[in-house]
């Protein structure tokens, strides 16, 4: 497939609001299923094991007016959860057989609470992800956590989940992490071959389409990246952060390029990239695999409990390894946890002289100038002098 049939394709698909290519697909087998899940990460593998297909529900973005959703929430609160309750009301996620609502705030909290009392779905599950970095604690507690999610997915298409279905199902998501991740590595080369926006649709496509296909297509944007293609332009390199969540438009994304930034690596979209490495692990029982990946293999996030973790560190080394030269700190109006995290998070910055701007946004956010104009500044100010000379 050319390039641009599959960009093209990606851009359809990830911003349909009624699921189509999902819907489709479970019509081929009354045994199949659909799993929304709300960001950040989900383990996947297990619904995939279960004959199901996991989409993401990553709100409206700017393809919805929101009305009904805004008499559900404060004026003070993020705009994702009212773009999710706006397509529960109106139909759009009818046809989703259960929900999991991660840990990731008292905002996702209350929406889960919202879902059970409409009645959405044949189950609804908050998926409480461990606070105890201890395998025997904290990765037993998650092992019963996916156990129940495993439970409540058989009550509907009366599938026992195995060991091989699951290590199957495993291996395959490997694949796609390894996929995604070797792209980056051509990005951090060569970041004029791929689009930031363009990485964007084809990495959000595989949130709601099978990961047998989506494979296929990231060997396809492998294939073409890996030769020359487009024209290197003067631009820093830029590591995006506190987007994990809510998801800014597409606009925002563009801009940032256009401003004079390569997007080398970000936190959009993370539960894609989230277990770094494979799931092995030596284990032989594949539940505990997952378990123990989440606990010794998650990438760092403001949405994860943690205690001397090293956040700022793992940021450091990430634009370290991608020869970023500044940080975009990023984050939804709102956002609690992205919020709170930034400073510590910049402090570190400030030790390894990385330079730094923030600013927020919301996934309708519609204009675009004063971000521009900000970015372009900051662009600028790292081309033209080579000391460091932080921005905040």
């Amino acid at each position: 497939m050319e390039f641009e049939q599959i960009v093209s394709f990606c851009k359809e698909i990830s911003f349909d609001l009624d699921f189509s290519y999902g819907k489709k697909w479970k019509l081929q087998s009354t045994e199949r299923l659909l799993i929304g899940y709300m960001p950040v990460y989900f383990p996947r593998e297990i619904v995939h094991a279960a004959n199901g297909l996991a989409v993401g529900i990553l709100g409206t973005g700017d393809k919805k007016q929101i009305i009904k959703g805004d008499a559900f929430y404060q004026s003070y609160i993020c705009h994702i959860p009212r773009g999710i309750i706006e397509l529960a009301l109106d139909g759009n996620l009818d046809d989703i057989d259960g929900f999991i609502f991660p840990s990731i705030c008292d905002v996702i909290r209350n929406l889960s609470g919202m879902f059970q009392v409409l009645k959405k779905g044949k189950f609804v599950k908050y998926l409480d992800y461990p606070q105890n970095f201890n395998v025997d604690i904290g990765g037993k507690f998650y092992i019963n956590e996916l156990k129940h999610v495993l439970s409540a997915m058989k009550k509907i298409n009366g599938i026992e989940v195995t060991d091989e279905m699951l290590w199957n199902s495993i291996n395959l998501y490997n694949i796609n992490r390894k996929l995604i991740e070797d792209i980056y590595d051509v990005r951090e080369e060569f970041p004029w071959r791929l689009s930031a926006e363009d990485l964007y649709y084809i990495i959000r496509a595989g949130m709601v389409m099978p990961v047998e296909e989506h494979n296929e297509i990231l060997k396809e944007v492998l294939e073409h990246i890996n030769k020359e293609r487009g024209e290197p332009m003067d631009k820093i390199r830029v590591v995006i952060t506190g987007a994990f969540c809510e998801q800014p438009p597409v606009g925002l994304i563009k801009t940032i390029e256009m401003a004079g930034c390569y997007i080398v690596d970000d936190d959009l979209l993370s539960g894609s990239r989230w277990i770094q490495g494979d799931i092995t692990n030596g284990i032989s029982n594949p539940v505990e695999a997952i378990a123990k990946s989440y606990i010794t293999k998650s990438r760092y996030s403001a949405s994860v409990y943690s205690i001397g973790s090293g956040k700022g560190e793992n940021l450091v080394n990430i634009a370290r390894k991608r020869k970023a030269d500044g940080i975009i700190f990023a984050a939804p109006s709102f956002c609690d946890p992205a919020l709170f995290d930034a400073p510590v998070l910049q402090k570190e910055c400030n030790k390894a002289k990385l330079r730094y701007i923030s600013f927020q946004y919301s996934e309708n956010t519609g204009q675009y100038k004063v971000i521009k104009e900000q970015v372009g500044a900051f662009s600028d100010s790292i081309k033209l002098w080579e000391e460091p000379e932080l921005i905040s």
